[in-house]
């Protein structure tokens, strides 16, 4: 409810619609939303589909010039539409941009500017060099921890919580893979940006606030599960076939040590409260002054 009514609050040049995707969640949720947003359109699902596929149906339903993915569970400051539109306008040469993203703590979320996982680059990440060494771009391949997030540059991948996608990118490459249930989707998708001959920008003029849930409580094993193939999926797109047998071999060994431990260090956290709602908003923003042509933006 929180991310709708700050992208309604919004002080933007820009006119939007808004596609809610529900996937299948078991409370009122749906008919409250119905209620209090009448002019947003609608999905409901018979069942949860998954992160990408959602996402892929919130595009195909929108239309402009512009996609922007934005998490259901965010909320936007009143002039982040018009500055990362603006932004995307005066670049014509990016496919796809992002803001700065803000943890309810008030620290980076850092998925938000990411190189691309390279063998190397997840080892430093997995088992802890990038925490041990956070201003030596060696061990922080994946993370940028090194680079300032209060000044704008080109990364490799940015995160599907917030992403503003232009639309003739998104007719060349297509959209989200949706082998990949949660996690590694928006990865991917930056991946196929790239190579298409695409920029990618990180641009903290503005930010958002994402509210993720408490590191503290323990996750649902599907959770841990699709965390660690979507690791799996993406090395095998676009990695095996540039390394031999011994090193795809050891990356797959060593998700799997991660995955066993994270199961384990899982089991100790503190139960999970009931989760809220399999539900993910997507929306469309016009990316276009007014009387111009829309610009998709999921919520």
């Amino acid at each position: 409810m929180d991310c709708i009514r700050s992208v309604y609050e919004s002080e933007t040049d820009y006119s939007y619609e808004i596609i809610l995707i529900d996937n299948n969640s078991h409370d009122n949720s749906v008919e409250q939303i119905r209620r209090e947003f009448p002019d947003l359109t609608l999905i409901a699902n018979s069942e949860n589909v998954g992160f990408a596929r959602g996402n892929n149906q919130g595009m195909e339903a929108a239309s402009g010039r512009y996609v922007l993915l934005l998490n259901s569970d965010t909320v936007v400051r009143r002039d982040t539409l018009e500055t990362m539109v603006s932004f995307m306008d005066s670049r014509p040469d990016l496919g796809a941009s992002g803001c700065k993203v803000i943890l309810p703590d008030g620290s980076l979320d850092k998925a938000c500017k990411r190189g691309f996982p390279t063998p190397s680059a997840s080892f430093y990440y997995a088992f802890g060099f990038s925490r041990l060494f956070p201003d030596k771009p060696k061990y922080n391949g994946y993370q940028l921890g090194y680079l300032d997030p209060d000044q704008d540059y080109p990364v490799d991948a940015l995160v599907g919580a917030f992403m503003l996608v232009r639309r003739e990118t998104i007719e060349q490459v297509g959209g989200l893979d949706e082998a990949f249930f949660m996690y590694g989707e928006d990865l991917d998708w930056c991946y196929r940006i790239k190579e298409a001959g695409w920029g990618i920008h990180y641009y903290p003029a503005t930010s958002i606030v994402h509210l993720k849930g408490g590191s503290a409580r323990r996750r649902p094993f599907k959770i841990v599960y699709e965390f660690h193939r979507a690791m799996i999926l993406f090395h095998r797109k676009h990695y095996r076939k540039q390394y031999n047998s011994m090193i795809n071999g050891a990356v797959y060994a060593g998700v799997g040590v991660k995955f066993l431990l994270s199961l384990g260090v899982n089991a100790l956290r503190n139960p999970r409260p009931v989760p809220s709602p399999a539900q993910s908003l997507a929306g469309s923003m016009e990316a276009g002054r007014q009387n111009e042509s829309k610009a998709e933006v999921r919520l």
